[in-house]
C-alpha cells in the first residue's frame, strides 16, 4: 500500500458511503430491506429519527423521483435539506470544479446525496467529502439507491429475491439502473436473466462477465414478444435521449419496445412489471390499470427503502466499507471517454490491476496495460 492508500483510506475509515451497492454484504442489503418494512408499518416510530440533521442533495441533471423521494425521506426523518437541483444556479456555473462544490456542501451537511451526468463522479466527490456520500446516480455507470427501490417492491410483492427469470428492456448499454439491477439479483439463487434490446444498446461487456463469472444463465433477444410468457418480472427502460451523440441516433432506437396491453396477453399472470421511471411511450397509459404494472407502487417503496438508507449511513449501523481498493497508477489513463477522470484532471488515476488488464475505480472500465 502507497502513501496515497494510506492517505485516502485513513480519510474513509470514520464513514461509509454507498456508490456501488456492490460494496456491501447481502446480508447488509436485506438489513435495509427489513428496516423499510418497519418504516412502513409504523412510520410514527422514526417521525424524529434525524431531528438536527441536515442532507445536501446536489442534482447535477434532471431529476423528479430520486431527488425528491430523498427529499421526502429525510423530511419525513425529522431532518432537513440544502442542496441544488440546477448547477447552473450554483457556482458550478462559474467553472468551480467537482472538489470544491462538494467539499464546501460536505462540510455543511451530515449526509450527501449527488446525481451527475458524469461516470465516477461520485465517487471521485467521496475521495474528500467531509461526509457520507450517497450515490442517486453517475452518468449511465450505476444507480444503487434504485436497485434498492426494485429489490424492496420484488421482497415485498414477490416475496423472494431468488428463483426468478428477469426481463430487462430497452437500452442496456446506457441504463444505468439496469446494470446496477443485474449486478444485485445476480448475488441470488437460481436467478436467471433475458436481455432484451437492439444490438447497438446491448448490455455492456464488464456487466455480461458477471454472468460468466458465476456461471449465471442468461440471453439476449431482439423482441419483447419472445421474451414475455417467461418472465416472472419485466424491467422496462427508457430510451434515453441525453445518452446519445446525436439526435439521429436516438430516433433511430426510439420506439423500438413498446409494451401495450395485447403483448401481456401471453405473460404470466403474477408477472411484475417495473419501470425506474420516466416513461416516454416504451409503456402505453393503457397497461397502468393492469395489475402487473407495479411502476408507481415501486416509486412509493424507493422513499421507504431511502428512508432505511439515510438511518444506516448516517448512523454507521453495522458495516463497514472500502472506498479504494486498487492503487494509484499515474501513468495509465481510463480509456472511457466518459469517465470523471477526463473533466476532473486533478483526480488520481485509480485502478484495481489484475494481469495485463486494469478496472478504473471511478467508471469499473477496463483498460489493457
Amino acid at each position: 500500500m502507497n502513501a496515497m492508500d494510506t492517505q485516502l483510506e485513513a480519510k474513509q475509515r470514520r464513514r461509509i458511503h454507498l456508490i456501488d451497492l456492490n460494496d456491501f454484504s447481502v446480508d447488509w442489503w436485506k438489513s435495509l430491506l427489513e428496516k423499510a418494512h418497519d418504516i412502513m408499518l409504523f412510520p410514527d416510530k422514526y417521525a424524529h429519527a434525524c431531528d438536527g440533521k441536515i442532507m445536501g442533495t446536489l442534482f447535477y441533471e434532471p431529476s423528479t423521483r430520486t431527488q425528491m423521494s430523498f427529499q421526502t425521506a429525510m423530511l419525513r426523518l425529522g431532518g432537513t435539506i440544502i442542496g441544488f437541483d440546477n448547477p447552473q444556479t450554483s457556482s458550478v456555473a462559474k467553472g468551480e470544479n467537482l472538489k470544491d462544490t462538494t467539499k464546501i456542501v460536505s462540510g455543511y451537511a451530515d449526509v450527501m446525496v449527488m446525481r451527475h451526468p458524469v461516470e465516477g463522479a461520485v465517487k471521485a466527490a467521496a475521495l474528500t467529502a467531509d461526509c457520507p456520500v450517497i450515490n442517486a446516480g453517475d452518468g449511465g455507470h450505476l444507480h444503487p439507491t434504485q436497485t434498492l427501490t426494485d429489490l424492496l417492491t420484488l421482497w415485498e410483492e414477490k416475496g423472494t429475491l431468488e428463483g426468478l427469470t428477469i426481463g430487462l428492456c430497452g437500452d442496456l448499454k446506457n441504463g444505468r439502473t439496469v446494470h446496477s439491477l443485474i449486478k444485485a439479483m445476480s448475488c441470488f439463487k437460481d436467478n436467471r436473466f433475458v436481455l432484451i434490446s437492439t444490438p447497438e444498446l446491448a448490455l455492456p461487456g464488464y456487466i455480461k462477465d458477471i454472468f460468466s463469472a458465476k456461471g449465471i444463465e442468461y440471453k439476449e433477444v431482439n423482441t419483447l414478444e419472445k421474451a414475455i410468457p417467461e418472465l416472472d418480472v419485466l424491467y422496462m427502460t427508457r430510451i434515453q435521449q441525453e445518452r446519445f451523440a446525436t439526435k439521429e441516433e436516438y430516433l433511430a432506437q426510439k420506439g423500438n419496445y413498446i409494451l401495450t396491453r395485447e403483448k401481456l396477453l401471453d405473460a404470466k399472470k403474477d408477472l411484475c412489471i417495473l419501470h425506474p421511471l420516466p416513461r416516454v411511450d416504451e409503456i402505453e397509459v393503457a397497461v397502468d390499470d393492469d395489475s402487473r404494472a407495479l411502476y408507481f407502487k415501486q416509486a412509493k417503496y424507493g422513499m421507504y427503502v431511502r428512508m432505511a438508507l439515510i438511518l444506516s449511513i448516517i448512523y454507521n449501523e453495522k458495516t463497514t466499507m472500502k472506498l479504494v481498493k486498487g492503487s494509484e497508477y499515474p501513468v495509465i489513463s481510463c480509456s472511457n471517454p466518459r469517465c470523471i477522470t477526463k473533466q476532473e484532471k486533478y483526480l488520481p488515476h485509480l485502478f484495481s490491476k489484475f494481469g495485463d488488464m486494469c478496472t478504473c475505480e471511478y467508471c469499473d472500465a477496463r483498460n489493457l496495460i
